[in-house]
């Protein structure tokens, strides 16, 4: 039996899974925001024709997007956190907080091994560690296929997001 009673063994369990998912979402942030400040800095001291790679627009278009969807990421875990934290069932906001902050991860985690160019595959780097990281956020603590269908079955259940 899960619980003193029976039958709070679901709510139980389902407490666990919302508690693990906004877990990895965070190990998730925690991956991105490494491989941004590392690409970051590569960015700034790197340098071809005769300036730093940074202002060259594709990669600085990189960066604007890795720091955009890292802040978004980080604010839909929050959200998430908080209100399992007042207390209230967060399996939606827990599941979405894990898909979009683990592909954010390994969105980042990719573009920081693009600007490292070829030292992006080299152990000297830690992107090319983050890069390896980055995946098991996408199948820990249910799948994003999983997450996606849990988010699915909670709006249609609650009638939209604001219901």
């Amino acid at each position: 039996m899960l619980g003193e009673t029976e039958g709070e063994g679901f709510g139980h369990m389902m407490g666990g899974l919302e508690t693990g998912r906004l877990q990895v979402a965070a190990r998730a942030l925690g991956v991105g925001r490494a491989a941004l400040e590392d690409a970051l800095a590569y960015a700034q001291e790197r340098e071809s024709f005769g300036r730093p790679i940074w202002q060259h627009q594709s990669i600085g278009n990189y960066l604007a997007d890795m720091a955009t969807s890292l802040t978004a990421a980080r604010q839909l875990t929050l959200h998430a956190a908080r209100e399992a934290e007042a207390g209230r069932r967060v399996d939606m906001e827990a599941g979405m907080a894990k898909l979009f902050a683990s592909e954010t991860a390994m969105q980042i985690t990719l573009n920081a091994v693009r600007i490292h160019g070829g030292y992006g595959y080299s152990t000297e780097f830690d992107v090319e560690r983050y890069y390896r990281d980055a995946p098991l956020m996408i199948v820990g603590e249910g799948t994003n296929e999983i997450q996606r269908n849990v988010i699915a079955s909670q709006l249609v259940k609650r009638g939209g997001l604001d219901a």
